[in-house]
């Protein structure tokens, strides 16, 4: 009866650490000055890849990039493709189904911030952010990108900045 009870207790205790390792995952890039993961619907992403107007050759980088499904639609349409993510299961996640694409020489996401990142050698940024970080983004973006670059906003848009063209939640900007 008392090793049936250590075992309930160890998986009691192993439980309640797990969830707090989940919470802690799901809290840190928000902390870090990020925001909660939220994927990007698959009809969005073909959406914001036919707005980006990909020319093969191209780089387009996806910050904030989850699972990683925009950075593959946009290597798909022929961009050498980046991803920044700060979570390393979403990284994990990203990573896995690029190889499983076979696009490892196209596509790559970076486990790190896009923040300190210099941005300035792409031609196409795509971004589903949240709404306090889109005027420090624009900020970014506005020194860093050369003229001509695109970007492609989800959702959130930038405060100062006039958009080219919207086509639902999705906001095409050029520099």
């Amino acid at each position: 009866m008392v090793n049936i009870l250590l075992i309930a207790l160890f998986f009691l205790v192993f439980d309640l650490f797990f969830l707090l390792f989940l919470l802690w995952q799901s809290l840190r890039p928000v902390l870090a000055g990020g925001a909660f993961y939220a994927s990007t619907r698959e009809e969005a992403v073909k959406k914001m890849v036919a707005l980006a107007q990909i020319k093969p050759g191209e780089k387009a980088v996806d910050l904030g990039s989850g699972d990683g499904r925009l950075v593959i639609a946009l290597a798909r349409a022929g961009a050498q493709a980046s991803g920044y993510e700060i979570d390393p299961l979403l990284v994990w996640l990203s990573r896995r189904k690029i190889r499983q694409a076979g696009l490892e020489k196209q596509a790559f996401i970076y486990r790190q911030s896009f923040w300190n990142e210099d941005l300035s050698g792409f031609n196409v940024v795509t971004v589903y952010g949240i709404s306090y970080m889109m005027k420090r983004l624009e900020r970014k973006l506005k020194e860093e990108l050369k003229t001509g670059a695109r970007v492609v906003s989800n959702y959130f848009t930038f405060p100062d900045w006039a958009e080219s063209k919207k086509e639902g939640r999705l906001h095409l900007y050029q520099k």
